[in-house]
C-alpha cells in the first residue's frame, strides 16, 4: 500500500537528495517538486536536503519519483538519520589517487615531449593515451554519469561541462596524434602557458579530471566539517537509560524504550537521558553543552533538567516528561536543520541564475570555437579556448555562497546557545537599530520574592497573606508564586479558592471562606472602586520609588494591605546592554510593570528609555509604533505576553526559559540566561551575513571575470580548471571562519 503523508505545516519532510553537483541541480530539483499539487519545497545544495512542507496528502512514492524524474536520487530522512559523507569522501579520495599517480607522470612526459620535440620516441602517443584513459574514464565517470543522467532529462549541470571539457580534450589529442601527422607540438613557454603541449590536450583533460576531483573532495571535506557541531549536538542524547521499576529494581534499557511518566537513574557523569522533573536527589548539572554556560546548574526535587546535560555529582531521580521527537534536544537539532535549509533573497537569485547557467556557458564555448575559427586562427588555439568557456564556468560557487555560511553559523550558534530558525533572521538582524528588552523574566531573574507587606489598622500580617497565597496559588505568574511560596512557608497549608481568575496585566480574583479577594495592581483597585488608605499608598509609593513592586490585597471592598516584591538583575545585564550600544544599538525596556520600578531597574543596567505599564495585548502595539517611526526592532522576551511582540518585531528573540509561545513566536532562540547571548546573537548574525555578501560577490565577480577571459584566449584550460576548484574551496573556506567566532563573554574569559 502506498504511504499518503498527510498535510502538514509544522513538520515538514525531508529528503536526502543524491546527485547534486552545483546549485542549477537544487534549483531544477526544486522547481521539479514545487510542480506538484500540495507540495512548497526548498533544495539545499550544501546539505544536499530538500524540505518539503505539504499543504495536502502526497505519497512519499510521489515526492520521490518526482526527483528521480530530474535525474537525481533520494530517499526520505528518518529522525537521527544524518549522513555525514565519509563514503563520498572515500570515493573521491581513490579517484583523486589514481588520477595523481597517472595524471603526473602524463603532464612531466607531454610538457617534456612539447618542448624538446627530438625526445619523441616511437609509440610515445601510446604511452601518453595510455596513462590518460583511467583517468578521464574511471576517474572522471562520477562527472560523465551524471552528465549523462541529466541529458537524458534534457537538462544540464556543471558536471555537463566538466564532462565535456574532458571528452572534447581528450577527443581532439586523440585525433591530433593520430590523425594529423603525429601532432604537431607548439613550442615555447608562451605556447605552453596558452595552448599546453601544443594540439594535444590530454594533460588538459588529465587535469581537469584532478583538479575538479580535489575541489569537489575539499568541498566535502569542508562541509563535513561545518556540519560537526550539529552532529554533536545530534550526539549529545544518551543511548541507553537505567529506569527503575515500581520494585525498586534498576534496569538498563535502550533510550527508545523510555516512555513518558517513567522514572530512571542519573549517577555522576551520567548523561540526563530525557527532558524531565527531579524526583528524588541533588547534584550539580553541567549544560554547557546545551547553553554554553560554563557553571553548573544546581538541581533538587521538583526542578526541571534537560536530556543531553550532564550530571556531576550526586545521584538523581527523574520523571520523564517527554521523549524522543518532543525533548527539548530533538527540537534544537531540528530548528538548526531547518534552519540550514533556509534560503536568502539573494541565494534564491543565485540558483535562478545557476539553473540557466549550463546552456548559456556551453553555447558561449561554442560561440569562442565558431568566432576563432572565422577570425582565422588555428583550429587547436580555437579548441584551446572553447574548452576553456567550459572548464572555468562553475555555478558552485554561487550555490555554496549562502548554504555554507549558514550551516556553519548555525551550528556554531549553537554552540554559544544561539539556535537560528532561518536565514530572514540573519537578514533582519543586519538592520535592526533599537533592541527591546522585556524586564521581568528577560533583564530580570524572574524569581521574585516578597521583600515586604504593610497591613492596614485593625487586620493581621496573617489574615493578609493567607488569603492573597490562596488566591495566588492557582496562578502561576512570578509574583503569585512568590506570595503563594511565602504564605505556605508562614502558614502552612493554605486554603481553598473559587472563582479563580486571572485579569491580564492587572492582577488575580477568587473567593477564600466566602469573602471576595482581589490581588493586584493599583489599577485594577482603581477600575473596582477599591480605594487604598493613604498610609498603605505612602508606603506603596516609596517602596515603588526603591524599585520594588507592589500588589495591593482587597478582603471584600477593602485595601487590606500591600506587599512589596523584588526581583534581582541578571548577572551581567549591564555589560549586555553596554556592549549592545557599542554595536550602535538603542535600548527601550518595556514592561507592564510600574513605571518607577521599571526606571530603578533599567538605571541600574544602562537603560535610558523605559515603557511601562503596559498590558500584554498592547506590547505588539508598543513595536508597531516603534516601527511605524522608522525603527527597525529586536524585541526580547520570555513569557507568554511577549508573543505578540515578538512575532510584530523585525526580529524576536525568546529566552529557552520561557514559554512555548514566546519560543514559538521569535526567530532566534537564547539557550544561555546570561543576557551576554543577546549581543552575541547579533554580532554572529552581522558575521554571517558579511560572510555571505563576500561570498556571493566572490561568486558572481569570479564568473564575470573569468568568462571573457577564457572567450579571449587569455586562459589556458588547465589554470582555468584550477581556478574553478579554488573558487569553490575559497567559498566554502572563507565559510569556515565562522567556526572561530567567540562572544565578548568568551573574549574575556580567554583574555
Amino acid at each position: 500500500m502506498t504511504e499518503v503523508l498527510p498535510s502538514r505545516t509544522t513538520e515538514p519532510v525531508e529528503l536526502a537528495i543524491g546527485g547534486m553537483t552545483c546549485a542549477a541541480c537544487a534549483a531544477r530539483v526544486e522547481r521539479k517538486l514545487n510542480k506538484l499539487d500540495g507540495v512548497a519545497a526548498t533544495v539545499n545544495y550544501a546539505t544536499e536536503h530538500a524540505t518539503v512542507t505539504l499543504t495536502a496528502p502526497v505519497p512519499m512514492a510521489r515526492l520521490i519519483a518526482q526527483v528521480e524524474g530530474a535525474g537525481y536520487t533520494a530517499r526520505e530522512i528518518e529522525r537521527g538519520d544524518r549522513a555525514d559523507g565519509r563514503d563520498r569522501l572515500r570515493s573521491l579520495w581513490r579517484r583523486l589517487v589514481v588520477a595523481l599517480l597517472a595524471g603526473v607522470p602524463l603532464a612531466d612526459l607531454s610538457i617534456t615531449l612539447a618542448l624538446v620535440p627530438s625526445l619523441r620516441f616511437p609509440g610515445w602517443q601510446w604511452v601518453l593515451l595510455a596513462l590518460t584513459l583511467p583517468v578521464v574514464t574511471w576517474c572522471a565517470w562520477p562527472f560523465h554519469a551524471k552528465a549523462l543522467r541529466a541529458a537524458r532529462h534534457g537538462t544540464g549541470s556543471m558536471d555537463t561541462l566538466v564532462s565535456l571539457g574532458i571528452i572534447a580534450a581528450a577527443g581532439w589529442s586523440i585525433y591530433t596524434m593520430f590523425g594529423r601527422s603525429g601532432g604537431a607540438h607548439a613550442q615555447g613557454v608562451w605556447g605552453l602557458i596558452l595552448q599546453p603541449a601544443g594540439s594535444s590536450y590530454l594533460d588538459v583533460a588529465a587535469g581537469v579530471t584532478i583538479f575538479v576531483l580535489a575541489g569537489r573532495m575539499f568541498e566535502a571535506r569542508a562541509k563535513h566539517t561545518a556540519g560537526t557541531a550539529l552532529r554533536a549536538l545530534a550526539e549529545m542524547g544518551a543511548r541507553d537509560v537505567v529506569v527503575l521499576g515500581d520494585d525498586g529494581a534498576e534496569h538498563r534499557v535502550p533510550i527508545a524504550r523510555l516512555r513518558v511518566g517513567d522514572r530512571f537513574v542519573v549517577r555522576p557523569g551520567d548523561t540526563v537521558a530525557t527532558d524531565g522533573v527531579v524526583v528524588s536527589g541533588a547534584c550539580a548539572v553541567d549544560t554547557s553543552a546545551m547553553t554554553g554556560e560554563s557553571v553548573p546548574v544546581e538541581v533538587m526535587a521538583g526542578d526541571a533538567v534537560v536530556g543531553g546535560t550532564v550530571a556531576l555529582g550526586g545521584r538523581l531521580v527523574v520523571r520523564a516528561e517527554k521523549v524522543g521527537a518532543d525533548t527539548q534536544l530533538a527540537q534544537l537539532v531540528r530548528l538548526v536543520e531547518r534552519a540550514q535549509s533556509d534560503k536568502a533573497a539573494v541565494q534564491r537569485l543565485a540558483d535562478r541564475i545557476a539553473g540557466v547557467f549550463v546552456p548559456v556557458v556551453i553555447a558561449l564555448a561554442v560561440a569562442t570555437l565558431g568566432g576563432w575559427l572565422l577570425g582565422g586562427v588555428p583550429v587547436e588555439r580555437a579548441v584551446s579556448c572553447g574548452l576553456a568557456v567550459l572548464i572555468i564556468a562553475c555555478p558552485c560557487a554561487l550555490g555554496l555562497a549562502t548554504p555554507t555560511a549558514l550551516l556553519v553559523a548555525s551550528g556554531r550558534g549553537a554552540q554559544l546557545g544561539v539556535f537560528i530558525k532561518g536565514h530572514q533572521a540573519l537578514e533582519s538582524a543586519r538592520a535592526i537599530d533599537t533592541v527591546v528588552l522585556d524586564k521581568t523574566g528577560t533583564v530580570t531573574t524572574g524569581r521574585m520574592a516578597v521583600a515586604g507587606i504593610q497591613v492596614a489598622d485593625g487586620v493581621s500580617r496573617a489574615t493578609v497573606l493567607g488569603h492573597a497565597g490562596a488566591v495566588e496559588n492557582a496562578s502561576e505568574h512570578g509574583v503569585a508564586r512568590a506570595i503563594a511560596d511565602l504564605a505556605r512557608a508562614e502558614l502552612g497549608t493554605l486554603a481553598d479558592v473559587e472563582d479563580f481568575r486571572a485579569l491580564s496585566g492587572l492582577g488575580v480574583r477568587g473567593r477564600v471562606g466566602g469573602q471576595e479577594v482581589r490581588v493586584g495592581t493599583v489599577r485594577l483597585m482603581r477600575a473596582e472602586g477599591v480605594a487604598i488608605p493613604d498610609a498603605l499608598e505612602q508606603t506603596r509609593a516609596d517602596w515603588e520609588a526603591r524599585g520594588r513592586t507592589t500588589v495591593a490585597v482587597a478582603i471584600g471592598d477593602e485595601v487590606a494591605g500591600v506587599l512589596a516584591l523584588a526581583d534581582t538583575v541578571r548577572p551581567g545585564a549591564a555589560d549586555a546592554v553596554a556592549e549592545l550600544h557599542a554595536l550602535g544599538l538603542r535600548t527601550v525596556m518595556l514592561t507592564g510593570d510600574n513605571a518607577a520600578t521599571a526606571r530603578a531597574v533599567a538605571a541600574e543596567i544602562g537603560i535610558g528609555e523605559v515603557i511601562a505599564e503596559v498590558l500584554p495585548a498592547d506590547k505588539a502595539d508598543v513595536i508597531a509604533r516603534l516601527r511605524a517611526d522608522g525603527r527597525t526592532v529586536a524585541m526580547v522576551g520570555d513569557g507568554v505576553n511577549d508573543g505578540p511582540a515578538l512575532a510584530g518585531a523585525d526580529l524576536g528573540m525568546a529566552l529557552v526559559t520561557g514559554t512555548d509561545v514566546a519560543v514559538g513566536a521569535c526567530d532566534l532562540i537564547l539557550m544561555r540566561t546570561d543576557l551576554a547571548v543577546v549581543p552575541a546573537a547579533v554580532r554572529l548574525a552581522r558575521a554571517t551575513l558579511k560572510t555571505i555578501r563576500g561570498n556571493l560577490r566572490w561568486a558572481f565577480g569570479y564568473n564575470i571575470a573569468a568568462l571573457p577571459l577564457a572567450a579571449a584566449g587569455l586562459l589556458n584550460p588547465l589554470i582555468a580548471a584550477a581556478a574553478m576548484a579554488l573558487s569553490s574551496l575559497f567559498v566554502v573556506s572563507n565559510s569556515l571562519r565562522l567556526r572561530h567566532f567567540e562572544h565578548s563573554g568568551e573574549a574575556r574569559a580567554r583574555g
